[in-house]
């Protein structure tokens, strides 16, 4: 009877213990985080500081793993990818969600930002929480919106004085409607084309130039092939930190709390990454010799942007949206 009684002890041990090793096992979450800019970028540093975060307020249990220079696709591939939950969270621009999240297309549109302080009054307000909350029925929680700095023209040809010069020229745009007829609207040729492929096209003649950012004309090493920059800062399109809803319906409203706070928190160590990386990077720019065109008059390039704004801000959602960003002081 002893015996019986010691091996049902042992049985009961054997088994609590192994309940007690799967609840721990339960208890560690990976999620796995894309983006396509290179690491050390300040969006990767923004992901991997929430990922401190998000570590440190679960005691562990929740570790996130960034994927930074597009290991785990183009922006366009891992959209689908994170509402099919394959990806946990993604970096991705709001220019590439367009066609996705209508409410995306109002943050992307030519000049609607006048300066880095009223992009900041907007997305840190109810218009951003507005933005955020449009991902849900796509499949994605929107958790942080992110600095992209204001995009401008580089070129392989010749510096860029006026609308003029623009006439004819070859540009790389992302995959993006709105961003296609902006370039086809100021008389230029606009090339949709992911990223990863905008070096070689310069380089071999395919396309003359592309548009974007101080860090990523850098990063990218695009100043290489294109040593003319001008800065019409056409465009400030932020970028957004989404996460899969499948993935985010997987854990308990605490963790939800965690990651939503965690995300949040990053902004502001972001933007702090964000202002040191575009004078790193306009040091890096201008010592290699790239022209930079500083002094431009851009009213000629925002008259250009009506037939733009007439296609695209079609709903009266987006129409109500772009009247109160622009009303936003």
């Amino acid at each position: 009877m002893g015996m019986i009684r010691t091996i049902a002890t042992r049985l009961a041990v054997a088994t609590a213990l192994a309940g007690i090793a799967s609840s721990a096992f339960a208890q560690e979450i990976v999620l796995r985080s894309s983006d396509t800019h290179p690491d050390g970028y300040p969006t990767v540093e923004a992901v991997k500081y929430m990922g401190e975060l998000v570590k440190e307020r679960s005691n562990g249990r929740i570790a996130i793993e960034v994927y930074h220079s597009a290991q785990l696709g183009e922006e366009k591939d891992t959209i689908e990818q994170t509402q099919f939950g394959v990806i946990d969270l993604n970096r991705v621009s709001m220019g590439t969600m367009n066609n996705v999240v209508e409410a995306t297309r109002a943050f992307s549109l030519p000049y609607i930002f006048r300066s880095t302080d009223h992009l900041h009054a907007v997305t840190d307000g109810p218009i951003g929480q507005e933005v955020l909350e449009s991902f849900t029925p796509h499949n994605m929680i929107g958790l942080a919106i992110y600095d992209a700095g204001f995009r401008s023209f580089y070129n392989s040809k010749k510096p860029i004085t006026s609308m003029d010069d623009l006439a004819g020229m070859k540009f790389r745009v992302i995959q993006s409607d709105v961003f296609v007829d902006m370039v086809n609207a100021l008389g230029a040729n606009a090339t949709p084309m992911p990223y990863g492929e905008v070096y070689s096209a310069i380089q071999t003649g395919v396309i003359d130039g592309a548009e974007n950012n101080w860090p990523s004309l850098e990063s990218s090493k695009h100043y290489e092939v294109a040593k003319y920059y001008t800065l019409d800062e056409h465009m400030s399109v932020p970028e957004i930190l989404v996460m899969s809803k499948m993935s985010w319906e997987k854990l308990t409203p605490e963790d939800q709390e965690i990651i939503r706070t965690a995300a949040q928190d990053s902004v502001a160590e972001m933007r702090k990454l964000w202002q040191a990386r575009e004078a790193e990077s306009e040091k890096v720019v201008t010592d290699a010799g790239v022209e930079i065109v500083r002094e431009i008059d851009k009213q000629p390039f925002m008259d250009a942007m009506k037939p733009v704004y007439e296609k695209h801000v079609t709903s009266d959602v987006l129409k109500d949206m772009v009247a109160r960003i622009q009303a936003t002081e």
